[in-house]
């Protein structure tokens, strides 16, 4: 009447494909904790370069840029994080991240030197930045609890699960 789990190839196909996929999470997970690590290892080096550079004879354009690119390495660090909990990518950490940089470049580099044409792009860059991260305040949360391909995801066991049973 009833077929044993281990004949039934769709249940271990089944088997097999929930398995292949929390193995590859699970390598996943571990390349994430392993640039985590690094990413605090090269943060520590970065605080110990910066407190070097407020030594005397301070460098104004040296100090800002190596707190700068400190805030960059922090905001990396709080995405890795926040992608190790949640299993997405913060648009708005990225895009915050995105601002930081290239107000770096411009604060490093120097208004007043740097080509017209490329403060133009930078400030265009800028604009777009902005505007993504405002609109980013109204667009739904779909990982507040609420996730579109899971429900759809979840439907399709349903239907494909009650077909199955029909069928036996």
């Amino acid at each position: 009447m009833y077929e044993p789990v281990e004949d039934n190839p769709i249940s271990l196909y089944q088997i097999n494909r929930g398995r292949i996929v929390r193995s590859l999470e699970f390598i996943q997970d571990v390349i994430v904790i392993s640039l985590c690590i690094g990413l605090f290892s090269f943060m520590v080096l970065e605080v110990r370069d910066m407190f070097l550079s407020l030594l005397p004879p301070l460098d104004f354009h040296v100090v800002t840029a190596d707190i700068l690119f400190l805030l960059i390495l922090v905001e990396l660090f709080r995405l890795l994080i926040i992608y190790l909990q949640e299993q997405r990518i913060s648009i708005g950490v990225a895009v915050e991240v995105s601002i930081v940089s290239a107000l770096r470049e411009v604060i490093v580099k120097g208004i007043l030197e740097t080509n017209w044409s490329q403060i133009l792009a930078t400030c265009a860059f800028l604009l777009v930045l902005g505007i993504l991260l405002t609109l980013r305040v109204w667009l739904p949360p779909t990982f507040e609890g609420i996730d579109p391909e899971q429900q759809v995801s979840q439907r399709y066991r349903i239907r494909t699960h009650s077909k199955f049973e029909n069928v036996e």
